[in-house]
């Protein structure tokens, strides 16, 4: 690595598909961006397997890289205001919304656009290999960008609005009140009929108005697929989130649709 060419490298972790970017911070582009899709939830060891196998096979991750993010997206985490939260009961606040091991190691995330925790159980597997292979690095959940990326992003508007990242078994599910956090959760689908039923849940729980509210949707999601027409169907104001990054793009990069990326590319 040289000063004319600073590299940094994200990698998005999940049981069901993996993600890899890496941004040229000198010229201030993206020069590799990859989503691979499992045919079916993997273990944490075999989605190992996967990673290493796409390093060993790709000249890309032989550069050097100034820094490395990982993204641990699962469902094994809970948020906790700050003020309320204890180092001592991480596995208490954890147990009542995922299934948890005595085993398990647990940490957290601060995020302090809106002092909160976000307490969560990392892939440690995974986390070793990347420390072994690049050393020192950083790792955060999923959650805690999404939700630091909506809230700095969004945080001046005024409009009560749902943000939905639809992973490919999963959505995380953001409402946003006069810019104010009001609430998050992920539920899991295997049918557009769970995932219309998980969105109205929401709006029902808040008492939201489908003719009026907002949402803004992320991730694994187009125009012309059923999850989005059977929204569009229920919800009047529906919309593909706005990509609006700063950074150029390389030819190479295939998956124009940007909003498919974005947890990723907004890691940096």
């Amino acid at each position: 690595m040289t000063k004319n060419n600073i590299k940094a490298l994200s990698i998005q972790v999940n049981l069901n598909g993996l993600s890899f970017c890496i941004l040229n911070r000198t010229s201030n582009t993206i020069e590799f961006l990859k989503h691979i899709a499992f045919e079916q939830k993997l273990t944490p060891f075999d989605t190992l397997n996967r990673i290493k196998a796409e390093m060993s096979s790709n000249t890309v991750f032989s550069d050097e890289f100034n820094s490395v993010v990982v993204i641990h997206q699962n469902e094994l985490a809970t948020l906790i205001p700050k003020a309320l939260y204890s180092e001592n009961l991480k596995a208490d606040y954890l147990k009542f919304n995922a299934k948890i091991l005595k085993t398990d190691f647990i940490t957290h995330d601060e995020i302090l656009i809106n002092d909160s925790v976000n307490v969560y159980i990392p892939y440690v597997n995974i986390n070793n290999y990347i420390f072994e292979t690049f050393g020192e690095f950083t790792y955060k959940h999923s959650s805690t960008l999404l939700i630091d990326t909506i809230l700095q992003k969004n945080g001046s508007d005024k409009k009560t609005k749902v943000y939905v990242q639809v992973n490919s078994s999963t959505i995380e599910v953001l409402v946003l009140d006069k810019g104010q956090l009001q609430l998050f959760n992920v539920f899991e689908y295997r049918s557009k009929e769970d995932f219309i039923y998980y969105v109205l849940f929401v709006f029902e729980q808040l008492k939201l108005d489908v003719e009026t509210t907002e949402i803004k949707l992320s991730g694994r999601i187009e125009k012309d697929d059923e999850l989005y027409q059977m929204l569009y169907t229920y919800v009047r104001h529906v919309d593909i989130i706005g990509t609006d990054f700063n950074y150029k793009f390389s030819e190479i990069i295939k998956d124009k649709n940007l909003h498919h990326h974005f947890l990723i590319l907004n890691s940096f």
